[in-house]
Formats: structure tokens, sequence, C-alpha cells
């Protein structure tokens, strides 16, 4: 079933001086506007294109590609404010209203929010809501550890980042077991850690062969924090001195540290590591 907001391959069906006709079965024929047709467009052709309604709720097609479709999650900017809510640039010309009853605070132009895209049911059009928690699933997740699962990075905790799990849930990835560097609105593959018996999802981004070595990472950014930021401690140190203070070869040290120092987790100075975050 063809669905309004949504990326279809459509074929062409006419050609008028204005654009050319898609089939968009149920949906009929859909205009698609001269500037957006493929030079030496035929009949017959099959074009990637997404639907959505004009300002005369009318279903038309464009060949840009939106940021998120009906159903998706996305980081969107604010570029303007109306009487009827904030809009937000969504990759296509027509920006992407965030009415004003479906803001979870006041939105600020420039600024970027965390949106869900969905088609009011009222008429069809197509906005946002950044009151993300009611279109996730609040049955119990049924994951298994070592799943492979969709991430969606959507915010921080104390204990380190929030992430939509598969479009459905959310989920945690601990700070002490992140050795990359990730932003708001990133989407990433993980796997499920653990499902806890609150229901509540632990994530993790690698598992298998780096296991050992995230272990003695993981001991390195918890003294580092624990000891405000800094450690004294770098490849020049002493074997003795570095495995009285993590418990870790030389060897498994300089590995870590280094891992860490390119995934932007910590610098390392002539006196010392110091930590990034």
């Amino acid at each position: 079933m063809i669905q309004i907001g949504k990326n279809y391959p459509l074929e062409v069906v006419k050609e008028v001086s204005f654009g050319v006709y898609l089939n968009a079965q149920e949906l009929g024929q859909v205009l698609l506007p001269k500037k957006f047709v493929p030079k030496d467009c035929t009949v017959g052709d099959i074009l990637n294109v997404f639907l959505y309604l004009d300002s005369e709720d009318i279903v038309i097609a464009t060949t840009q590609t939106p940021l998120a479709q009906v159903g998706e999650f996305a980081y969107l900017k604010a570029v303007a404010t109306s009487s009827y809510g904030a809009f937000l640039d969504w990759g296509l010309d027509k920006d992407l209203l965030l009415p004003f009853g479906e803001q979870h605070r006041d939105i600020e132009v420039g600024r970027s929010y965390l949106v869900y895209v969905y088609a009011n049911q009222a008429d069809e059009r197509i906005v946002a809501s950044s009151k993300i928690d009611k279109f996730l699933d609040k049955t119990p997740a049924e994951y298994q550890a070592g799943e492979a699962v969709e991430l969606y990075i959507g915010g921080t905790t104390d204990l380190g980042f929030k992430a939509i799990v598969n479009n459905q849930h959310w989920g945690v990835l601990f700070q002490n077991e992140v050795f990359q560097r990730l932003s708001f609105g990133q989407k990433i593959n993980g796997f499920v850690k653990q499902v806890r018996s609150d229901g509540k999802i632990d994530l993790i981004l690698q598992k298998g062969a780096q296991q050992s070595f995230d272990k003695h990472s993981e001991t390195i950014i918890n003294k580092l924090h624990r000891a405000g930021g800094f450690l004294p401690l770098t490849d020049k140190t002493d074997a003795e001195v570095i495995y009285e203070q993590l418990g870790m070869s030389k060897k498994a040290f300089k590995r870590a540290i280094g891992g860490l120092f390119k995934a932007g987790q910590l610098s390392i100075d002539a006196d010392g590591l110091r930590s990034s975050k």
C-alpha cells in the first residue's frame, strides 16, 4: 500500500509541460514537478520519489530525500516560527511543521531538536513532534543479549547516552563502555547487552574480539573519572607503577590509551592523561 510520507520507486506514465505524472497505485497519478524531473526522463522510467501533501492538500512527489520519513526519528534544526508552531529543515524545499501542541518546550530558531515524524490523522499532513516518549513502545522489550540492533543517539544522561533502539524503545549506552565519538542524531549499529528486570535496555557498540580491550579501556576511563579527569601516567611510566595503579600490563595500557585517544576520550600529554569529556 502506497502511503504519504514514504519513499517509493514509481513509474512515469505521462509527460506534461510542468512535469511528469507517476503511477502511485491507489493514490492515483501523482505529479512530479518539472524542476525535479531528471534529464532525458521518459514514460516508462522508474523514479525514486518521496510523497507528501502540498499547500492545497494535493499529493505531490519530489526527488529530494528527507532526513526522515513518516514513522522515523530525526534530529532537525528549527529555521522559523509562526503562529502555528516551528518549522524544521528536513531536507525538502517545504519545511516540516512542529505544531505548538507537539512541542515539549519552547523551540528556538537555529537549534536542533529530536523529533518524531508522523502523518496527522485528521488531514494526513506530515508534521513533527518533540514529545518523543508517546511514540515509543511501552510494552516490555523482547530483545536477546547480543542481538544486533539499530540505534539512534537521542540524548545524554548521568550514565551515558540515551539511544532509540530499532525505532521502538529507549536504551542506554554507558559512558565507560563507549570508546568512540557519538553525537545527537547519529545513527549507528549496536548490540543489546541485556534487558533488565525493570525492562530497561542496556546497550553496547562492540562485542566479541574487542571485549578484553574494552575492559582495560573501561578501567582507565573509570580511574580518570574518579581522579577528576587527570592521571599522571604515560607510555614512559614504569610497568610496575602502571600495574600497581591499574592492574594491567604496560602493553595493555599503551594499547588501551591509544584506542581511547583515537576515539577522542582522552588526551595524552607529557605529564599524563587527561579526560576529553
